[in-house]
């Protein structure tokens, strides 16, 4: 017989939350496709690849301003919607490329069945993040996701906080993966755990710097670095 309180079995979940771009599924081609289209649209010089993997993760005008800092916010606006237009006709053509990471389905299965629940918290649009899960069939895997057109962006905590009040878990027992070091700057103001993933478009050490607890190198190594860290 279960005699634990409401509040205790809160006190046993844990939740491990997903960035979607570089950690989940490399977009890097479809993502620096349509931001140089838009700016060719607009008139602006298309910035490099290097330069638009950087800014990848951030909130897409927070992303745009980076990218062209002397911009106004008209032309910034002009560019985002630019980009939205050219990312949607990929996506209605089916041209948008977006493949799993090797490893990212039997991760996800592993840490269910360590009794993780998992979430999402990414720089994407809500309609692009659902799109992206269903091209995957990952629809239902995820009990929370979080977008930045429905919270404030990375490095604001707001998308994690809003994740652990959805799923009732405290933050001691919450990690945040992700591959940017917006997301591990996510995570220490949320006061969270974080991993950085080295596939992604950051590098290893820029993630240590930025507060990641842990770096892997593979999927294949996350159920032992959770352990890890709820051990600690």
């Amino acid at each position: 017989m279960d005699t634990a309180s409401p509040s205790d079995q809160s006190n046993q979940l844990k939740l491990a939350v997903f960035d979607c771009d570089g950690t989940l599924v490399d977009s890097l081609h479809s993502i620096v496709h349509s931001m140089q289209q838009a700016c060719i649209d607009h008139g602006a010089p298309p910035p490099a690849s290097d330069a638009v993997r950087r800014i990848i993760g951030l909130p897409l005008e927070t992303a745009i301003a980076g990218l062209f800092p002397d911009f106004d916010d008209a032309a910034v606006w002009d560019i985002r919607e630019g980009y939205r237009r050219v990312f949607s006709g990929l996506r209605d053509k089916g041209e948008v490329h977006e493949p799993l990471y090797t490893g990212a389905i039997e991760a996800l299965d592993i840490l269910e069945q360590d009794g993780w629940l998992l979430g999402v918290a990414t720089g994407k649009a809500h309609r692009g993040l659902v799109s992206t899960l269903g091209t995957h069939d990952l629809e239902g895997r995820f009990v929370t996701l979080q977008t930045a057109d429905r919270a404030a962006g990375k490095p604001h905590p707001e998308m994690l906080h809003n994740a652990m009040s959805e799923t009732g878990v405290d933050a001691a027992r919450v990690v945040m993966i992700g591959d940017t070091t917006f997301d591990m700057e996510m995570a220490m103001n949320a006061g969270t755990m974080a991993i950085g993933v080295a596939w992604g478009y950051h590098e290893s050490n820029e993630l240590k710097e930025s507060g990641a607890d842990i770096v892997i190198d593979r999927f294949g190594d996350i159920s032992d670095a959770m352990t890890r860290l709820m051990g600690a």
